[in-house]
Formats: C-alpha cells, structure tokens, sequence
C-alpha cells in the first residue's frame, strides 16, 4: 500500500499527538509499549494543544462510530476515534490477537472485562471480571489474551469520544452472542470505518 493511501487527518496539535505515538511504540515489547502508550495517551488528552478533528465528535445514529484518523507509515500502528452517542456500545468482543491502548477522551463510558473461562468451538465461556466507568483522561491497555471487553455509554442524553490505538490496522474481529448464562456464540464481525475529514 502506498503511503498516499494511509489515513492522515490533519488537527490542531496532530504532529505533537503522532510525534509521543511514535516515541511510545518504540519502547521496547507491547507490555513496554502499551505502557508508554497509557501514559502517554492520559498526558495527550490533557494537552490543550490538541484537539480532534471536529468530525469526532459527531455522533452517526444507527452505530457508534469509527473514524481512523492516522496510521503510521514506519510503526503500522492505527489510530481509531470512536464516537458514542447516548446507549451505544460494542457486544463482548476480542481484538483478534492485536495489542491496544484505548482513551477516554469526552464523556464518560462503562468499561467492563470479561475472562475467558472454556471454548468448545464457536461456544465460549465468559465471566465479567470487573469493570468500571472511565472519564476524560483515563487509559487502559488490552494485550492478548486478556483481551475481550464490552465497551458502553451509558449516558441518556450525553456523547462519548474515545481514542483506540492499535498495534496495526483493525479490520475485524470477533463478537461473542449471550446464549445461556456465561455461554456465548462467536461469530465474525467486519470492523468498517465511518469518513473522517
């Protein structure tokens, strides 16, 4: 793929915001990264000199959004803002073996941990393992195999924005279906993204 190709929004503060990535992500082993990476995303959401494509933070009806506003050229790491209008969120769902760092960056959304317990083919035991309601400012890291979440806002009324950094672009996944108790079906889920300008 040519690098003309690679999705580059340009916002206030993007090469100060790509510039601590890149430092991140050169750390060391994901544990390393994905450390550098939660604080380095925390200081980010702080830093008033950068501020999101306005597009963020406009919320798309039928599905929380997906807009993939940078990929490195040099690391292949992808930068995903997700909008989430009031009651929008994700089933249980993995990152396909991907390492992320995800952010809260307006709003406020339930985070909730699920432990994988049994497969038995497409059927899969989950236990939620704690979870919590993350603010601005917030980041926790997902590093396989501890990696499946649900991801919510909560909010009646309120929009939510969260930025996901990805060890490479994420295209799909998958989700797991509540069946019987802490049974679940897997099935494959297409990861589309939404425009960004």
């Amino acid at each position: 793929m040519s690098t003309e190709a690679l999705p580059d929004i340009a916002f206030p503060g993007h090469d100060k915001l790509v510039s601590a990535i890149d430092t991140a992500v050169s750390s060391g082993d994901e544990h390393a990264i994905t450390a550098a990476l939660r604080s380095t995303l925390c200081r980010m959401i702080r830093d008033r000199d950068i501020q999101l494509p306005q597009c963020v933070f406009e919320p798309i009806e039928d599905h929380y959004a997906r807009r993939e506003i940078y990929r490195s050229p040099q690391h292949g790491y992808s930068v995903v803002a997700m909008t989430w209008g009031p009651g929008q969120g994700t089933p249980v769902h993995d990152h396909c073996g991907l390492w992320c760092v995800e952010g809260v960056w307006d709003g406020e959304l339930e985070i909730t941990q699920y432990e994988l317990l049994e497969a038995d083919g497409d059927r899969t035991r989950f236990r939620a393992a704690g979870g919590m309601v993350a603010g601005p400012g917030s980041a926790g890291s997902l590093i396989p195999p501890h990696e499946y979440h649900s991801i919510r806002n909560t909010s009646n009324d309120e929009v939510a924005v969260s930025v996901h950094i990805y060890k490479a672009q994420m295209e799909a996944c998958s989700m797991f279906v509540p069946q019987d108790g802490e049974w679940f079906t897997r099935a494959a889920k297409a990861l589309p993204t939404d425009g960004a300008h």
